[in-house]
């Protein structure tokens, strides 16, 4: 696939128009400033595993649309804005990738994650109804909102701080849209608290076990392979979420976490210390 195949995608046939914010055309990867990626890699894992987790995005998007396919909706909202998006964050982190990194075999690489992630998209991970689904991928774009956030903020090289940015924007976007459709569901299947609240603690303990390992094992084999030095993987993933622990936006986190409970001012204020510790828990270990 062309790296600027999906820039400004609008699908045929589609009953609303929907379009990608920007393309790969806004990014000057030739601006590239290598000497603030240099001996950083810190940086290169923490993009690479981006890179390959949203390359996958249309496994697990095939789930979702499968899901909601009685929902027009929702099923052209996934199928033509959400997925498309996704997948043209994966194009544009591995273009930096191999912009900025151009000795790794990004490819193969990702063709071994692929290998073991793609086996872990299967639908019966999603939730037991659509509306506690919808909550869970609030959690979801709440952990890659705030990843994004954080990564901007660590890195000084100017095309990867505007990439980051772009994607995060996205990312506050589609978190608006499943909790607005999880307030319909909601009320369609009379969800009570406590099944909210199961299913956020759920998908919040996934993210603590998450794809994040897969991707980072994956990364630190090939980008290691045949070179004396030997890193672990529980190891550069420990050092990477150390850069960004001091940068991580851990109050937003427990914002965006508690918001599908429509909780009234109170309680919001007497939950959010635990569900700050728990977003911090869980994001950084």
């Amino acid at each position: 696939m062309p790296e600027n195949s999906l820039s400004r995608h609008v699908p045929k046939g589609s009953s609303k128009t929907y379009a990608t914010r920007w393309c790969l055309e806004d990014l000057d990867f030739s601006a590239i400033g290598h000497d603030c990626l240099r001996d950083r890699e810190d940086l290169f894992l923490l993009v690479c595993c981006a890179s390959f987790i949203e390359s996958g995005a249309d496994t697990y998007s095939r789930n979702l649309r499968e899901y909601f396919s009685n929902d027009p909706e929702m099923g052209a909202w996934l199928r033509e804005q959400w997925e498309m998006e996704e997948l043209q964050h994966g194009l544009a982190l591995k273009a930096y990738v191999n912009h900025a990194w151009p000795d790794f075999d990004w490819e193969s690489a990702y063709s071994d994650f692929f290998a073991e992630y793609g086996r872990l998209c299967v639908a019966g991970e999603l939730e037991p109804t659509r509306g506690q689904e919808l909550v869970a991928r609030c959690i979801v774009e709440m952990g890659t909102t705030t990843y994004y956030q954080a990564l901007n903020a660590v890195s000084e090289e100017p095309v990867l701080r505007k990439l980051t940015w772009l994607i995060r924007t996205d990312e506050v976007r589609h978190y608006k849209f499943f909790r607005r459709h999880f307030l319909k569901y909601r009320e369609l299947e009379g969800l009570r608290r406590g099944q909210v609240i199961a299913a956020l603690w759920r998908r919040m303990r996934e993210l603590r076990q998450s794809d994040a390992d897969v991707a980072f094992r994956h990364a630190v084999s090939w980008r290691y392979r045949g070179k004396a030095q030997t890193v672990s993987a529980r190891d550069a993933k420990k050092q990477a979420y150390g850069l960004m622990r001091s940068h991580y936006p851990i109050d937003l986190a427990a914002r965006m976490a508690l918001k599908p409970l429509l909780l009234g001012p109170r309680w919001q204020h007497w939950l959010e210390r635990p569900t700050t510790a728990m977003a911090r828990w869980v994001m950084l270990g």
